[in-house]
């Protein structure tokens, strides 16, 4: 022991290094004032936060500086570790007891900004290996970097980090308060996917009664967790919230979505047939209701059609082959359906047009829209024209349209109609200005020559003559018009 003492006692006598003092005169005190400067320089390019008082080493330079670096470097290749031991009891300011990571950095990588990967040393083998070398320390991280794992940051600072992108831990939050609050600062930061992030967190931390318990009382954030159980499928947990918030009706809604996960008709309707009994709103039960129903047709009509088209018997499934099932399909492609290929049968037929439009109280609009639209696809004239004829309690036809004749008129257009067809129907628009805009629009002459003698507007019928062929019958027409003297015109 007092051999170990009187080396020490010889090195610190021996060593031709002295202490920094702030008297010294000579000409270190510019190198000191350099090795600051470059010091502070490196400090600004990693973000140092820590306080600016000056860390010195036993040689009277800054740690970390240049000249530092070099001479520490060349100094402990010769020391040995009990040296290092005695110099840190001794009171050094630069570094705990401990041995830090080793530094691989390199003069020139210093320069370059590039070090190689570092290698890590176990504390025992530090301990017990004497002829560890003590490197140049490496810049230390930024503290952007470093305090992510150091668990001092608050619900409030990383708030902020995530919304900026920046990983972090939130296991360090664990009591109930404190991921209360980060909860609250999430709300708080409007940030939908910092929210869904701290509500995933508190899904898996937090037992389901507490979870429920607090977002009661936090709507926003519980309007987050109900979507995100919705977009995830995560239905039993969905339910048990609802059940706990005393939604039922949310509750019955979210049981009936399950439909769309059964493939096989048979079993989709029986479910159906279960969720009728549902606490729905008076409303969405007969929307359950009329679901049910229209697919015990579609089971029904699919099964009938599949037999007659194989069969070859029907000659509309013979002209006309289906392109795809009526399973699943929604009530106005059902109609459609239904006037294409079993327009002419009987009301008492689950495949009747009007037998659908009687049991789903299809409106009047609805129901002549999609039954002229097939009809007209099917190029049956005669079947559209009895479509708007109505008699009077006289005897007396007249056409009549819910849906009004300009539409009639373009629905036909598109479906090929000819234009004695098309003429006949835009004689029957009302307004005047929208009659002729068609009947120009589609070519239907005689009903612009018509209407301009009604108007008795002699120059419009004038310029129209231009329009039509030379020598036609509108031409003729028009020079019938505009001789016959009888005709008191406007212009």
């Amino acid at each position: 022991m007092s051999r170990v003492r009187a080396d020490e006692e010889e090195y610190w006598h021996s060593s031709k290094f002295r202490a920094f003092t702030f008297d010294d005169e000579d000409d270190e005190l510019s190198q000191l004032k350099e090795s600051k400067q470059a010091v502070n320089s490196l400090r600004d390019i990693v973000d140092d936060d820590d306080d600016d008082l000056e860390r010195v080493s036993w040689s009277g330079e800054p740690v970390g500086s240049i000249s530092w670096s070099i001479k520490e470097t060349a100094s402990s290749s010769t020391s040995s570790l009990e040296g290092r031991d005695s110099s840190l009891q001794k009171g050094s300011s630069s570094y705990a007891a401990f041995p830090k990571q080793v530094s691989s950095y390199s003069l020139s990588s210093l320069f370059k900004g590039r070090n190689k990967l570092p290698s890590f040393q176990s504390l025992s083998d530090a301990l017990s290996d004497t002829g560890v070398k003590n490197y140049a320390p490496e810049l230390r991280r930024p503290k952007a970097e470093y305090k992510d794992y150091s668990n001092d940051w608050s619900p409030k600072d990383t708030v902020r980090r995530m919304q900026r992108g920046k990983v972090c831990s939130l296991e360090r939050f664990r009591s109930l308060q404190d991921k209360l609050v980060l909860l609250d600062e999430a709300v708080a930061g409007h940030d939908g996917n910092v929210i869904t992030a701290v509500l995933i967190f508190l899904k898996r931390t937090l037992r389901r009664e507490i979870l429920f318990r607090e977002l009661e009382v936090r709507q926003v954030a519980l309007c987050h967790l109900i979507h995100f159980l919705k977009e995830t499928g995560e239905q039993k947990l969905l339910l048990d919230l609802l059940r706990f918030l005393d939604r039922t009706e949310e509750v019955a809604l979210s049981q009936y979505r399950e439909h769309l996960n059964i493939q096989d008709v048979e079993k989709r309707k029986e479910f159906l047939k279960g969720c009728v009994g549902l606490p729905f709103s008076a409303e969405d039960t007969s929307h359950i209701q009329d679901h049910y129903t229209l697919l015990e047709r579609q089971i029904i009509i699919e099964t009938n059609d599949r037999h007659l088209e194989k069969s070859g018997q029907s000659e509309i499934f013979r002209k006309y082959p289906r392109k795809a099932s009526i399973l699943n399909m929604p009530l106005v492609t059902t109609l459609f359906y239904s006037c294409f290929y079993h327009y002419t049968e009987a009301e008492g037929t689950f495949s009747s047009p009007t037998n659908l439009k009687k049991t789903f109280k299809i409106p009047d609009k609805q129901y002549v829209l999609t039954a002229l639209a097939a009809r007209a696809k099917l190029r049956a004239w005669d079947d559209v024209d009895a479509l708007f004829t109505t008699k009077n309690w006289l005897g007396y036809t007249k056409k009549k349209a819910p849906i009004g004749f300009h539409r009639v008129v373009e629905i036909l257009q598109r479906n090929n109609a000819p234009v004695q067809v098309l003429q006949e129907y835009v004689r029957l628009v009302e307004d005047v200005e929208t009659r002729l805009s068609l009947a120009t629009k589609y070519k239907c002459h005689d009903v612009v020559i018509e209407t301009y003698k009604d108007l008795k507007d002699r120059i419009q019928l004038t310029a129209y003559k231009c329009k039509v062929e030379r020598g036609s019958a509108e031409e003729e027409k028009i020079n019938s018009i505009l001789n016959n003297m009888q005709i008191r015109w406007k212009n």
